[in-house]
């Protein structure tokens, strides 16, 4: 049974401060530096409601798509010859189980205790969308950041190239109400920008290694471990940049920033390098 998607305090304030930084690039900053009636104006004007429909439209999918379940039915066969790996147990060697789910765990599916069920290639539980982030929704959630990034730093831009203006030419005109939008946006925009930048690095890396956060955290210790053991370790799951790229984005590069998702499987199996089809990277 699928977890009701609540409208939680934190998605409301995501939708208003995109609704607010939307306002405040287009009808105060742009209108006043460059003029809504301008082929400037009018391009960045454009620009930042193409950028904020596409964040919200993401974002909303982000939201409302199932990061995927694993079915009732499932057992793992440990004769399968294509998939050569099969998780288990730190402790004890078993195939994972989830006890609370009463259903055994496919490769890279965890339990989520917010959700309260396994999730399929779970990456973590986002407060923010009020949804967990897997195997079915990744590239949404991927793609509303990148969105997101992108409109943050063009209306960043355009907040400083005005300021800059309105410091050169030393105007005075500017109203209160207008000093305090660009005081308010610029309190907003600094601190968001920052902190989605460093959300969207890190999973540009997650994504170029085939990783999850969960399996970079556990990639951890296996490592330690087999440095331990005099061994070395290798995520099973990392194709090369290429084809890890194409795994998560999609086959087709012209679709890698779309909010689409038809190229994800059943998220039970996945390719690794030990499969015989697969060319390891060098």
């Amino acid at each position: 049974m699928a977890r009701p998607r609540y409208v939680t305090l934190p998605i409301i304030i995501v939708l208003l401060a995109i609704g607010y930084l939307y306002y405040s690039t287009v009808f105060v900053v742009i209108d006043e530096w460059l003029g809504l009636t301008t082929a400037a104006g009018l391009t960045n004007a454009a620009l930042s409601s193409v950028l904020a429909v596409m964040s919200v439209v993401t974002y909303g999918i982000a939201i409302y798509r199932d990061p995927g379940r694993v079915p009732f039915s499932y057992t793992p066969d440990i004769e399968d010859s294509e998939s050569p790996i099969q998780e288990i147990k730190r402790k004890g060697g078993d195939l994972r189980y989830c006890q609370k789910c009463s259903t055994y765990k496919p490769p890279r599916a965890h339990h989520c205790r917010v959700c309260k069920r396994c999730v399929l290639r779970m990456d973590h539980h986002c407060v923010w969308i009020n949804n967990c982030v897997g195997h079915a929704n990744y590239k949404i959630f991927f793609v509303f950041v990148l969105y997101a990034v992108t409109a943050c730093i063009h209306s960043m831009a355009l907040l400083l190239g005005s300021a800059a203006d309105i410091v050169h030419k030393d105007q005075q005109q500017s109203s209160a109400s207008s000093k305090t939008t660009y005081i308010i946006c610029g309190v907003l925009l600094f601190p968001l920008t920052l902190a989605l930048s460093i959300l969207l690095g890190w999973h540009v890396y997650l994504i170029l290694q085939n990783k999850t956060t969960i399996e970079y955290h556990e990639g951890v210790r296996a490592m330690w471990l087999a440095e331990k053991a005099g061994n070395i370790y290798r995520h099973p799951y990392d194709l090369g940049v290429y084809e890890n790229l194409s795994t998560v984005l999609g086959p087709n590069i012209l679709c890698w920033i779309c909010p689409s998702s038809t190229h994800v499987g059943s998220g039970l199996r996945f390719r690794t390098s030990y499969d015989p089809h697969t060319t390891l990277p060098k």
